[in-house]
């Protein structure tokens, strides 16, 4: 049995995930390549980087909960909900605008490939939290480049709230493409 904080979490991945496929889904398979403007990514773009950013975020994961267990991490004892405590509201607004580094940025994947990867990220984050499954993930703390040491339940978090942002930025990909063909 999971611990309750894993459940959660879990649960919050997979449900940002499928809000990502469908917001995906919209934007018909033969315009997912097609950046719908300038300065703007494609869809594929978008899965690309999410593919990126995931990779790059269980990474860092997964090597400082090892080293936490080399350590002697403890068991967590919390057992109340956790992301009501983290703060990701200013990932879903999409009026604020991040410039992602040069490395997350989309190298021009198929939109296929580009899922495909972050099926595989995606996948690799999952495998990592339950690997951390009942150990105290709260008393770990990662550096974050925009928004400080946060937690390793935030950046977990954080991996579906990246999701949901750029969910509506594939929601407003589907729009601008449908409206000029």
């Amino acid at each position: 049995m999971r611990h309750p904080r894993t459940r959660e979490l879990l649960d919050y991945l997979d449900s940002q995930r499928e809000a990502l496929r469908i917001a995906f889904e919209k934007v018909p398979p033969a315009l997912r390549e097609r950046v719908p403007a300038p300065g703007c990514w494609s869809a594929a773009g978008v899965i690309e980087h999410l593919a990126m950013v995931e990779d790059g975020v269980n990474s860092r994961l997964k090597q400082r909960i090892q080293e936490a267990c080399r350590e002697g991490l403890g068991p967590e004892l919390a057992t109340d909900p956790v992301l009501p405590s983290l703060t990701l509201d200013h990932l879903f607004d999409r009026s604020t605008r991040f410039a992602a580094r040069e490395a997350v940025c989309p190298t021009g994947l198929p939109s296929g490939a580009a899922w495909s990867a972050l099926k595989r990220a995606g996948d690799a984050v999952r495998e990592t939290l339950m690997a951390g499954d009942g150990l105290a993930l709260g008393t770990l703390t990662i550096p974050h480049p925009r928004f400080g040491a946060q937690s390793a339940y935030y950046f977990f978090a954080f991996v579906g709230a990246h999701e949901r942002r750029h969910a509506a930025q594939l929601d407003e990909i589907a729009d601008k493409l449908s409206r000029n063909g």
